[in-house]
């Protein structure tokens, strides 16, 4: 006779047998970013902006209301122009920001394991595949019995940020065994984090040459939710000050300003294309723009700022347009991420950590890609 359950089923246990994983690391990182379509197409992205724009965590309007909305006008609308805009920053290998992120999570395995942490890392996307959840079901079928969640949002935000908890505890509640979770809520202050910024700020500097304003752009929320008290446009601030503070900036040699805005509502001031508008109409001619919430390119720095805002800038009598391109795969980047996930890792029992040749041939992968000896 068998019975309903709401659980998923386990992987096949044998009591008393040695784990699936018993000789590899129990312990995960997975790293997840907000995602992206899966391909360039008008259909893919009413599927992706479908799934994205549901979440009561991104669009905090009445549900019934916000439906109309959004399947009667903006899903009619939106997804041929998003197509459009994707299509125009698309790589031969898919998405900007699956490309990175993938590659982020490759590299900081290896760094892991220079570090003497020879755990598993994954990637996995909050809208899109691979679904956290999938990721999840791969990471427990492998026999991991402890993650790391590390989110690809150096700022906290309940939009984001709580997006991905709220994806892992949706799992979790199907789960009967679920593994031991740690969380990073953020690291917008991760010396790390800010010692990549510089670096990537300065390496532009020596090879193009330094505008006269430095434009700090973080992705845009609606005012109201820092009203709610949600941290983010401080920890924007701080970041940006931090920033400002390594490359020896007086305050009035940057700007921080929020981009992305979506809706009527009224989100976080200054707005950037606005702002790089004023700008160039009150003489600066050269100006370098950086991306410092996004950890890797995408559409909202390629196109957004790359493109766009490069040419409301030179239409309004700009000169020079420079965009900083996003953290990717830097060294400084991926070794201070490797850092902050040891942080987190910290305490955690490492299995595998004996088996040098799997050691061996982790450092010599992670050396390939740019880590140190």
């Amino acid at each position: 006779m068998s019975f309903f359950t709401r659980f998923a089923p386990e992987p096949s246990f044998t009591h008393g047998a040695a784990p699936v994983n018993s000789s590899a690391s129990t312990t995960a990182v997975l790293l997840c970013n907000l995602g992206t379509p899966d391909e360039a197409t008008a259909p893919a992205l009413r599927r992706y902006l479908a799934e994205f724009l549901s979440d009561p965590r991104v669009v905090e309007i009445p549900r019934a209301l916000w439906w109309l909305i959004l399947h009667g006008i903006i899903l009619r609308v939106r997804p041929k122009k998003s197509a459009a805009k994707y299509a125009s920053i698309w790589m031969k290998e898919g998405s900007p920001l699956r490309v990175w992120t993938q590659k982020q999570a490759v590299m900081l395995r290896g760094y892991l394991a220079v570090r003497g942490l020879p755990v598993e890392v994954r990637y996995a996307m909050r809208y899109g595949q691979p679904s956290i959840a999938s990721q999840l079901d791969q990471l427990k079928a492998d026999g991991i019995t402890r993650i790391l969640i590390l989110p690809a949002y150096p700022q906290y935000s309940g939009t984001t940020t709580a997006s991905v908890f709220d994806a892992v505890y949706g799992w979790a509640a199907r789960i009967r065994r679920i593994p031991e979770f740690r969380f990073v809520n953020h690291y917008h202050d991760h010396p790390g984090y800010i010692n990549a910024l510089a670096a990537r700020v300065r390496e532009h500097w020596r090879t193009s040459g330094r505008g006269e304003q430095l434009v700090m752009s973080f992705h845009g929320v609606p005012e109201r939710t820092l009203k709610l008290g949600d941290p983010y446009h401080c920890e924007c601030h701080k970041t940006a000050r931090l920033l400002a503070t390594q490359l020896g900036l007086q305050p009035t040699q940057y700007k921080v300003t929020f981009q992305s805005r979506f809706g009527k509502a009224k989100w976080l001031e200054p707005y950037t294309e606005p702002t790089l508008v004023a700008m160039a109409q009150a003489g600066v001619t050269r100006v370098d723009v950086i991306c410092p919430g996004f950890t890797g390119d995408c559409l909202e720095t390629l196109e957004e700022i790359s493109m766009e805002a490069r040419e409301a800038f030179l239409h309004a009598g700009g000169k020079e347009f420079r965009y900083i391109p996003c953290l990717n795969d830097s060294h400084e980047w991926i070794a201070g991420l490797a850092e902050l996930a040891q942080q987190h890792l910290s305490g955690w029992p490492v299995a595998g950590a004996e088996n040098a040749e799997t050691l061996a041939g982790m450092r010599q992968r992670a050396m390939a890609l740019g880590a140190p000896p």
